[in-house]
């Protein structure tokens, strides 16, 4: 048969000169074929991936902060955020000498005086008895003191304030600061009482009886205010100058102005803008604005911050997030605004509209967050501004601090205190019980309604089984301070003929509307009531568990179950 030219047989394609050019030809192919699959599995996974946030598989420094190895209740509870104090070991150091009962009669330190203290001889006083009572005497000075020492033995005194007059001619006003014997929390607080003192006719004078917590007003030391809000709070230091938090002091948290024009162009300043943070858990909240404090230290620049805080639905009781709540609502801006150098946004954008045209003041603006603080170093523009998108997480302000800069941006965590407010909340319910008192943590609510993933919670947590758990922990009519997520107290009446049972809630009177609590927040809120919101309310409940003398968890110490469910335990 004949063949066309041009057209080669079958038989000629598998003729041995071209099996070489064969093989590469398949060859080709089969990485053609391979190179187009895996171009269609990337576009799948590229067009149907959901980046997981990082917030929840974060670096090592976040994971450090927000978890923890141990399964007690509050330890690594998100609920709440930490803050500087919870970082802090308590040392004796940093508080400096207890004041005791042996120690009054010599030289005694005073917050408004020092020196020896003389006792005077008695006399015949039998035409004085009724006369008023002189405060400023060091006779009634030393009865004072040593009658506080007698009577408040679950504490440590660490300072006596002066004496002043109180409300009538037999009561005396006198402030100390002090510590529970044994507290682990790194603060001190401060107390002032009244006192009634009486005299008999052979001179001897005698207290008669000592106030509730916070009873000798008069005592209470109220600084000037100066214009410009930059007022210095005494603190007690250690010899490295560690600050720490004194409970109980007149609170000065008006916003810092620039002094001046000049001083004003002459500043340099970071503000970060937008973003997803808004609205998210506070430990969401405080791990980004902790990244731009420090990256504002680092560039030894002033931050220009938002007070204007968004309250996460998991706080409210609304169920919804809402708006419109300020940072000194939950923390200590007055110590903030002392350590660091922090400008509120909108006192800086009325400085700034006032003479940035006039003095010629520039703006560098960034966009990207993989542009590294050690990139802005040498920027000399009067405001570094951050802009963040609204994809999330790039647009978190955490991310500035990742990867290069997690070695080099140190989060100045010393420098954010819980508000001394809410402390001052604590304080008072402690003192009520005379800083005497155990404590125990019940949870239940949804976990308990929740059998599969914690089978035995509802019932480890019930009247009989908590009576049973607690009599080898607790003696017989302590004081024991209930934190509890259980809306019906009436549930733990059982444990009433055993213990002297306390809650939360027995103590509104703390923060209702006749309360100092809410009388400041009112004025602080431009004359707007403030809610005692969830956020408060864990926060306090928690605080006040930690002065426990004992403090018994849920998930420790009360049930066989995991804190976050079944077979986490380890977790």
């Amino acid at each position: 048969m004949m063949q066309g030219r041009g057209f080669p047989t079958r038989s000629s394609s598998f003729r041995p000169e071209n099996l070489g050019q064969n093989a590469l030809a398949i060859i080709g192919n089969l990485f053609f074929t391979f190179f187009v699959i895996a171009v269609l599995v990337f576009t799948v996974i590229a067009a149907t991936y959901e980046p997981e946030d990082p917030l929840f598989h974060p670096s090592t420094k976040m994971t450090n902060f927000l978890t923890s190895t141990s399964n007690a209740t509050f330890v690594s509870d998100s609920t709440l955020a930490k803050t500087g104090e919870d970082f802090m070991v308590a040392n004796e150091t940093v508080f400096g000498s207890v004041i005791n009962a042996t120690d009054v009669g010599g030289t005694i330190l005073s917050e408004n005086t020092e020196g020896e203290v003389e006792k005077k001889g008695e006399r015949d006083c039998s035409g004085e008895v009724d006369k008023a009572v002189d405060c400023t005497d060091p006779e009634v000075f030393h009865l004072m003191m040593s009658a506080a020492i007698d009577r408040f033995k679950d504490i440590h005194f660490y300072r006596f304030g002066k004496p002043v007059r109180g409300y009538n001619d037999s009561s005396c006003h006198m402030a100390w600061r002090f510590r529970p014997k044994e507290g682990k929390r790194a603060s001190l607080y401060k107390d002032y009482r009244s006192f009634v003192i009486a005299r008999s006719a052979n001179c001897t004078l005698s207290v008669v009886s000592i106030g509730d917590y916070h009873s000798g007003g008069k005592a209470r030391k109220r600084r000037p205010h100066q214009k410009a809000g930059f007022e210095k709070t005494p603190m007690a230091e250690d010899d490295k100058n560690v600050a720490v938090q004194v409970v109980g002091e007149v609170v000065n948290d008006t916003l810092p102005v620039v002094e001046s024009e000049r001083s004003f162009d002459q500043g340099r300043y970071l503000l970060y803008q937008g973003g997803g943070d808004r609205c998210k858990s506070m430990d969401h909240y405080l791990w980004s604005f902790m990244c731009a404090l420090g990256e504002a230290q680092y560039l030894n620049r002033t931050l220009v911050m938002d007070l204007s805080i968004c309250l996460s639905s998991v706080y409210t009781k609304s169920g919804l997030d809402e708006e419109g709540k300020d940072f000194r609502f939950y923390f200590d801006f007055e110590h903030l605004k002392e350590s660091a150098s922090v400008l509120d946004q909108g006192q800086f954008w009325s400085d700034w509209n006032k003479w940035h045209q006039k003095d010629g003041l520039s703006i560098s603006l960034v966009d990207d967050f993989r542009v590294t603080p050690m990139k802005m170093a040498g920027v000399k523009d009067t405001l570094i501004m951050r802009k963040f998108g609204s994809v999330e997480p790039d647009n978190y302000w955490y991310r500035v601090c990742e990867g290069e800069a997690e070695s080099v941006i140190q989060r100045p965590w010393h420098l954010i205190w819980k508000s001394r407010r809410l402390m001052d909340i604590v304080s008072a319910i402690a003192a009520r019980m005379n800083w005497d008192f155990d404590s125990v943590h019940v949870v239940r609510g949804e976990k308990a309604r929740n059998l599969e993933q914690w089978p035995n919670l509802a019932a480890d947590t019930s009247p009989e089984a908590l009576l049973s758990s607690l009599q080898d922990k607790v003696d017989d009519g302590r004081n024991l301070y209930i934190a509890t997520d259980e809306t019906d107290i009436s549930f733990f009446d059982p444990l009433k003929d055993k213990y002297s049972t306390h809650f939360l809630d027995e103590y509104n009177s703390l923060w209702d509307e006749t309360s100092e609590w809410y009388s400041e927040m009112k004025n602080l809120n431009n004359g707007a009531a403030v809610e005692f919101d969830g956020y408060m309310r864990a926060s306090v409940d928690t605080e006040v568990f930690l002065r426990g003398k004992k403090q018994i968890e849920t998930f420790n110490d009360l049930t066989r179950d995991c804190k976050n469910g079944i077979n986490t335990c380890s977790s």
